[in-house]
């Protein structure tokens, strides 16, 4: 049974990564990749390193994708604001 969770997150993570990076819309990929990250710290604690995990949930899904957030939150603002751009709907 445990083998086949390991294969099902291996896989889950391989397409999680796949979609980030392929993915044409960035509030989609920034998403995927707060999951990865997610996922990733998932995949530490089975292979018992909890600090490991620790720090990957807090640093690579939590922090690393709020900024990431907060930067295209700005550049869609800032394009926004150019002149001649009308508000999209």
């Amino acid at each position: 049974m445990i083998g086949w969770f390991d294969l099902l997150l291996g896989l889950t993570l391989c397409t999680t990564a796949v979609g980030a990076l392929a993915s044409r819309d960035l509030f989609r990929a920034i998403v995927l990749f707060m999951v990865f990250g997610l996922l990733m710290a998932l995949v530490w604690v089975r292979l018992e390193a909890p600090d490991i995990a620790l720090a990957e949930a807090a640093i690579g899904a939590g922090l690393t994708g709020v900024l990431l957030l907060d930067t295209l939150g700005y550049l869609r603002r800032r394009y926004m604001a150019r002149p001649g751009r009308e508000e999209a709907p």
